[in-house]
């Protein structure tokens, strides 16, 4: 019901939001329930499961790695100890752009904010002890996602684990690359090509593994808002979707397989909503642009990452209320999986108290705070049904946008959805630092004194040395025939427009690193340099 106070107060993502809401903002209500639907059911607003967490729990997915393979594997040690019922894999700067510890532009990244993975050995002994066929594993990895799904096959083979048995999710999403987070190598088509060789090689091999996670996460970490966030996600798997039909795949077949990532950030209802809008967004798209003929492939299954970029070095204890909500809003929204941040994670790589602590406000809200009890809880709420609604009829007109662009490739390559993130983005921190939006600790109930103390992860600083050696007796030790031959035969896939995961495998066994067989491939289809946004 709107009224005079009304104006001026919005969302975080700038949706008007009235005094008080009634029956009346929902519109037809025989038209409102066709929206609403039930859990598990088409178009699955209310969840993608009928009985949502009274069935099973979301994955509690604490995302992890850092320095050596040997390191990684003793914090997810700690996490499984801990109660944590999955893995993500966090890669080092080095492993996301395709380059080996050994190279000169590698030096000071190496290990310092993931694990550094050269080789399939390295990718053996950050799995060592840990069985594969009993765990499921997300990999944050996208323009070397190819490489890396290579050296974790190899791995599964020496544990012994059928590909059949092998449960996960690789992240895959090279245009939120392009989009926001910048770690990309090659330009946008062939880029493209190499999502549609996983996606293609994991629909026949691998049939329990997500081989695609489609993210707005790092588009909404950028600086973009809900609306964006959600019109960026669905205009990507558009594209992936009709790069994988055009290539003669049944989108009832791979959709099923595919996967979402979305943040959640702290304006909890906003948040809500926006998950609930997106299951329905998809299964619209899915239907009407695709033909989908199939509940489970209209389907929206998503990870959720509490967000980071809200979190802050000022009283960061204040950051376990913040991620607290957040990841209320994540459960609330439906997720099917959770990384909750750690509350020093604006100061250094997370200690082990603060991934304990993380792991257990998952742990509370699963268990002690009762919302899990009955599915969608929210459902009926006057407010949030009317977000839901504003969120995704604001999100389809974006797309529409983004199709008049000529789809996602032709977006990104113009640079125009970079600009309007950083438009955003500097909106947003020009009303923080004009206090127009409240940051407690950041520029309003501000302490006096010192900023608090907290014991933070110290770095090894000699782990870069040990890699380095590592990766140095590796090569020497190999058979370099077998190795330039492995290679000889991937570049001929490259120039063949061939499936490349085939050899990408073969090159793994032989002991190819990554930088050699990202060197073959930026060879074959060149470097990119992203255009001026301005």
């Amino acid at each position: 019901m709107k009224t005079e106070d009304d104006r001026g107060v919005t969302t975080d993502s700038g949706i008007p939001v009235h005094t008080s809401y009634t029956a009346a903002d929902l519109g037809d209500l025989v038209e409102f329930e066709r929206r609403l639907g039930v859990a598990g059911e088409p178009p699955f607003t209310r969840g993608p499961y009928p009985d949502m967490y009274r069935q099973q729990l979301w994955t509690m997915r604490q995302y992890a790695g850092y320095g050596s393979p040997a390191d990684t594997n003793s914090r997810f040690r700690y996490l499984l100890d801990r109660g944590q019922t999955a893995l993500s894999v966090a890669f080092d700067l080095p492993t996301q752009l395709g380059l080996d510890s050994t190279d000169p532009r590698a030096r000071a990244e190496v290990g310092r904010v993931g694990v550094a993975i050269d080789t399939a050995d390295d990718m053996v002994d950050v799995f060592d002890g840990l069985p594969l066929d009993d765990l499921s594993v997300n990999f944050t990895i996208n323009a070397t996602a190819s490489i890396i799904l290579a050296f974790y096959l190899v791995a599964a083979e020496r544990q012994g684990v059928a590909r059949a048995d092998l449960t996960g999710t690789l992240q895959n999403d090279i245009l939120k690359e392009f989009l926001a987070r910048k770690t990309f190598i090659y330009p946008p088509e062939p880029s493209m090509r190499l999502v549609g060789d996983v996606v293609e090689f994991c629909t026949e091999e691998l049939p329990r593994f997500n081989s695609i996670s489609v993210t707005g996460y790092h588009a909404r970490e950028a600086g973009c808002d809900a609306v964006q966030e959600l019109a960026f996600t669905m205009a990507d798997a558009i594209a992936y979707s009709s790069l994988l039909c055009n290539r003669g795949l049944s989108f009832d077949e791979f959709a099923p397989r595919l996967s979402f990532h979305f943040a959640t950030t702290i304006d909890l209802f906003e948040e809500a909503a926006k998950l609930r809008a997106a299951r329905r967004l998809w299964a619209t798209i899915a239907r009407e642009r695709f033909g989908a003929t199939v509940p489970e492939a209209m389907r929206l299954r998503f990870f959720s990452g509490c967000s980071g970029a809200t979190l802050t070095a000022q009283q960061p204890m204040n950051n376990v209320v913040r991620s607290t909500i957040q990841c209320l809003g994540a459960v609330l929204g439906g997720a099917q999986s959770i990384h909750v941040m750690g509350y020093d994670e604006a100061l250094a790589i997370p200690s082990d108290d603060a991934v304990t602590l993380a792991l257990r406000t998952q742990q509370i809200v699963a268990h002690e705070s009762g919302i899990t009890r009955t599915v969608d809880p929210l459902a009926g709420s006057f407010y949030v049904e009317s977000l839901t609604d504003s969120l995704e009829r604001s999100a389809t007109e974006m797309i529409e946008t983004i199709d008049e662009l000529g789809g996602a490739v032709r977006a990104v390559e113009t640079g125009e959805p970079q600009r309007w993130i950083a438009e955003n983005a500097y909106r947003t921190e020009s009303e923080i630092a004009h206090g127009i939006r409240v940051k407690v600790g950041v520029n309003s109930y501000q302490e006096d004194s010192a900023t608090e103390v907290l014991p933070l992860f110290e770095f090894d600083e000699t782990g870069f040395g040990a890699q380095v050696d590592r990766l140095e007796r590796h090569v020497a030790g190999r058979r370099q025939h077998d190795v330039d031959a492995a290679l000889s035969m991937l570049e001929s896939a490259a120039a063949a427009d061939v499936n490349v995961m085939p050899p990408l495998i073969d090159a793994a066994r032989a002991g190819a690193t990554l930088g050699e067989m990202a060197a073959v491939f930026e060879a074959a289809f060149g470097a990119y340099t992203e255009p001026s946004p301005w």
